[in-house]
């Protein structure tokens, strides 16, 4: 699906290199959700907004029929070239969260890590991960929750960014139990949720945050480019960051960013 929006958020993805982010700080989350959501061989999975298969790879390597979905063909690109040097057989598919090219009960288990939460219209993405799996197949996320460093990241970005589309709703909400059981409903049961977090080691020095972001992350690259005219934005954008790093930085440089795991059963019928 073409439109001016899904235009953007290619391109914010594909600037960067969210292959680094994704090898840096959330290598061990992918199979970390693969666990939890049971992933076997012979499975039918579906990775939605896999990104470079954090998540998609490590459920190929038990042996699972995977297909790693996004809507960016440039991070499908290099998550095959992953795959690849990892040994993993998987297919790679360009599809929108909210309009997955996939049948009604197609995969035994749809999963999403720090992905799905990125599409803009929650209920529509969450209406797409629970018709696409079978009756009793599960559902399982992770996504970065409100209150969490990336969570108040993207609060931090948000006066300096422009204003995202109408009927929009933030990233870090999937991050929110409450708001994901509203998403999915009563079509799916038994619903388990825990708050955890990974550990980040890799920024070194006090703007090494800051810096990396600003070089590697896509959606940190945009803000900045949309300040580019302006230097005492950008400025001030930098030293809210810079706070931001500092509240949540450990004396030995190290960062506990937070995130929501959640899995649930599709219901029957």
């Amino acid at each position: 699906m073409t439109t001016p929006l899904k235009d953007k958020h290619r391109a914010i993805w594909t600037s960067g290199n969210y292959a680094a982010v994704a090898a840096d700080i959330i290598a061990s989350l992918g199979p970390l959700l693969v666990e939890a959501c049971g992933v076997r061989p012979g499975q039918r999975v579906l990775d939605v907004a896999a990104g470079t298969g954090n998540a998609a790879i490590p459920a190929a390597l038990t042996g699972a029929d995977v297909t790693a979905s996004d809507l960016t063909p440039a991070l499908l690109e290099a998550g095959e070239r992953l795959a690849e040097e990892q040994g993993a057989k998987l297919a790679w598919a360009e599809a929108d969260a909210e309009a997955l090219p996939f049948g009604d009960g197609e995969y035994d288990c749809v999963m999403s890590c720090v992905g799905v939460m990125f599409a803009p219209f929650h209920q529509a993405a969450a209406d797409e991960l629970v018709r696409v799996c079978r009756p009793g197949g599960a559902v399982g996320l992770i996504s970065w929750t409100p209150n969490g460093f990336v969570g108040q990241l993207f609060g931090v970005m948000k006066p300096f960014a422009p204003p995202p589309p109408p009927g929009a709703q933030p990233p870090p909400l999937w991050g929110d139990e409450t708001h994901v059981r509203q998403l999915l409903g009563d079509r799916v049961t038994g619903v388990t949720a825990r708050t955890q977090s990974v550990r980040v080691e890799v920024f070194g020095a006090a703007d090494g945050f800051r810096e990396y972001f600003k070089r590697n992350y896509g959606p940190t690259l945009a803000v900045y480019e949309a300040l580019r005219d302006d230097p005492t934005r950008t400025a001030e954008l930098d030293a809210a960051l810079d706070e931001l790093a500092g509240r949540f930085r450990a004396a030995d440089g190290s960062m506990e960013w937070e995130y929501l795991l959640l899995t649930a059963t599709r219901a029957a019928g």
